[in-house]
Parts: C-alpha cells; structure tokens; sequence
C-alpha cells in the first residue's frame, strides 16, 4: 500500500488508470504507423523543436527534402507528392507527440505524489519513468536503422521498442492493481504457471512484431495451411532451427501461428486445472482470458487471410492490450507478493 491517506490513494488510482489508457492509444497509434509505412517520414530526433508540427509551406518543404535523401523515399517512394507524405508525416507526428504527452502526464503527477508519499514507497514508478525515457531512445534507435542502408526499420529493434511498451503498459497496471484488488485468494494456482503463460504472451509479441517489421503476414494468405502445406513450402525445416529464421518471412508466420496453438492449448490446461480443483475466485479471470484468447487467434487467423489488411491488423493489435491486460490479472491474482 503507497499510502493510508484514502484522498491520496483515490488520485493515485485515477493517475494510473489514466497513464493506462494513454499509453494504450500510444501503442494503437504506433502500429498504425508502421501498418502505414509512416515511421521514417521524420528524419531527426527533434527531442523539443518536433514538438510543433510544420507550420508553413517552407516548413513542410523542408521536412519533405530530408525525407528525400532516405532509401525509403528513393527506391521505394521516389513518386511521392508533398500531399502524400504530409499522410505519412502526421501519423510519425501524432506518434511521438504522443510520447511527448506520456513523459509529461506521467513525470508532473509523479513529482506531485512525491510530496504526498514516502519516496521510497514510489521506487517502482520512478522505474517506470525511466522506462518511458528508455523508450524514446529506444524509438529513436529503431528508426535511426531505415535512414542509411535500408527501406524500413529492423524487425529487432521494432520488436524491441514494441515489447517496451508492453512492459510499462503491464507495470502500470500491475501499480493500479495493488491500489484497487484485493489478493484474499485461499486456493491458487503455483505462481509459476500463470508467469510461464504471461512469458509466452510476450514472446508472441515479440514475434508479432517480427511479422509487422518484415510484412511477413502478406505472404501465405491461407489458413491452416501455408500455401498447399502445413509447414511453408518455401522452405526447408532445417532452416526453422537456425538464427537466420527469425529474419525469414515465412518461418517468422510459421513460428507466430504455432505459438498461437501452444498459447490456445496451455490455456486449456489451465482452464481444467482451475474448474478441475474449483478455484472459484479465479473462474471469472480464467474465462475472461480465454475470452481474449479466442479473439486474438480469430483476428490472427482474419489478418493472414486478408494479407494483413489495415482495419483487421489493427484491431489484432488492440486485442492483444486487452490480452496482456487479462494475463496480468490472472499472475497479479495467483502470486503472493505486490
């Protein structure tokens, strides 16, 4: 507990609660930019100048002739208008001006609540903090790869800035949990099982990402098999047991499906494991999660036959906040610690 002062507690609560939403629009907003192609539209770190967009025509001119000396630009979109990269531009914009607004909306309250609480107690969201300080660098780290030798971002350092994201998003909630539900739990599952599942829901991010980076959902745009075959027919299963498959599109769809059916059939493993020993305090998180489990693989499955249409990788990305969110309810609910 942060506090006692109940005041306190309530504006705490409503502050992480806040910081949660905020920093889910950020990672709805930074798929549909790389789902637009629109991460390498602003060229330079512009740490405070970036903070206001191109006011003028000189100014839009300006940003549109550094976008020029990219690969991006001159072997990919060297046809590009002004018009069509101000598209392009405002959602990079509205991307890391949204970063911006995080760093401000969590560091003011922060200060504020340093006076009210012993600093301390508040340790954990100091660490927070530099996470979203982390990850600005991180964004920036990302995006400094697709300026010089190539034509996107590298899938690694996407997954990297993606899995960030997630991180802070999971600790402010789990903050937000400790203030508002209450563990008085008898019969829970061994810790290690719901941590086990939680870290394969963050691998599957992981290569989700990798799928994202590398336009991997566009190829094989069948389901359940790739193609005429289980297993992609591109390619050789050795090559599944080597590093350079992580950067192979086809074995990066392959691994990402499969992972799917581990994640769906650990589930249910769980599922009988809780109703089996009727855990009735753990019922309505259980079914939850399945719920957005089931979400999650359908919109998956919808995505690769649609070649990752814009609309549906999308609310396949919202699907997996609320499948991270429930995963880490059901761990908060099953451990003993805070």
């Amino acid at each position: 507990m942060y506090t006692t002062n109940p005041k306190i507690t309530n504006q705490l609560s409503i502050w992480l609660i806040s910081m949660f939403w905020i920093v889910s629009f950020m990672i709805i907003v930074g798929g549909l930019t790389r789902l637009t192609d629109s991460g390498l539209s602003i060229t330079e770190w512009e740490l405070f100048s970036g903070f206001f967009p191109p006011l003028n025509q000189n100014d839009w001119i300006v940003y549109f002739n550094l976008y020029k000396q990219i690969p991006e630009f001159k072997l990919q979109n060297y046809n590009m208008t002004l018009n069509e990269f101000k598209v392009i531009f405002w959602w990079e914009w509205a991307h890391r001006f949204l970063g911006r607004l995080i760093g401000l909306a969590y560091l003011i309250p922060l200060i504020y609540f340093s006076f009210k609480i012993k600093f301390t107690r508040l340790l954990n969201l100091y660490f927070v903090f530099f996470l979203i300080c982390f990850q600005g660098f991180v964004g920036w780290y990302m995006v400094s790869s697709g300026l010089i030798d190539r034509v996107d971002v590298s899938h690694f350092r996407l997954s990297a800035h993606l899995l960030i994201a997630f991180l802070i998003l999971s600790l402010i909630y789990w903050n937000y949990l400790k203030i508002n539900v209450s563990k008085n739990i008898t019969n829970k599952l061994n810790t290690f099982i719901p941590l086990l599942f939680l870290i394969l829901i963050f691998l599957q991010i992981l290569i989700g990402a990798f799928v994202s980076g590398m336009d991997a959902g566009k190829i094989f745009n069948s389901w359940p098999l790739m193609g005429n075959s289980y297993f992609p027919d591109d390619n050789n299963l050795n090559n599944l047991f080597e590093f350079a498959a992580l950067s192979d599109p086809s074995l990066v769809q392959f691994i990402h499906r499969n992972l799917a059916y581990l994640i769906g059939a650990f589930y249910l493993l769980i599922l009988y494991k809780v109703y089996i020993n009727k855990m009735h305090d753990l019922y309505k998180s259980i079914n939850y999660l399945g719920l957005f489990i089931i979400l999650q693989i359908i919109l998956g499955i919808f995505t690769v036959l649609y070649g990752a249409q814009i609309y549906i990788a999308s609310m396949h990305q919202i699907s997996s906040i609320f499948l991270v969110t429930s995963s880490i309810y059901f761990f908060y609910l099953n451990t003993k610690f805070n």
